[in-house]
């Protein structure tokens, strides 16, 4: 009879402490990946010159937006002086020792593409699960800030 106890609690105890890891894991995740579309808005512009304050709103160069679909595509759209360009790709999420990455690979040469190579892939940093950060911006690129906005 003690055994049978014995392995009750234990079973019951281990299966708890699975629950509340997985809570943990699920509440500690910076990025809600499983909700889609998801338009995410260029929000904030800095450039390459010291001591000049970002640009924000209709006072950015261009006004862009990602829209990532469930299916692993994506579409990018930038309004510069009332012309648009869409391109659309594929999209994946990386995991790196230094955070959480969506590499996006597009279809076709572009100048949309923001990246430090001739590739046709560009990285946005997901700095919290409201903001991406272009990854340009190590490579003398302009600071692109997004906001998840649907």
């Amino acid at each position: 009879m003690k055994k049978l106890l014995f392995t009750l609690l234990s079973v019951f105890i281990l299966f708890s402490c699975s629950k509340d890891n997985e809570s943990a894991t699920q509440a500690e995740s910076p990025f809600k990946a499983d909700q889609y579309p998801q338009k995410w808005q260029l929000v904030k512009m800095t450039g390459m010159v010291a001591n000049v304050p970002p640009a924000t709103g209709t006072d950015m160069e261009w006004q862009e937006y990602y829209l990532l679909q469930s299916d692993g595509t994506f579409i990018k759209s930038r309004d510069r002086k009332n012309r648009t360009i869409t391109v659309n790709g594929t999209y994946k999420f990386v995991e790196t020792s230094e955070g959480t990455y969506i590499v996006f690979t597009h279809e076709s040469e572009s100048t949309l593409i923001c990246n430090c190579s001739t590739t046709l892939t560009e990285s946005l940093r997901v700095n919290s699960e409201k903001e991406l950060i272009a990854t340009c911006w190590a490579c003398d690129g302009p600071g692109l800030f997004y906001e998840r906005i649907e």
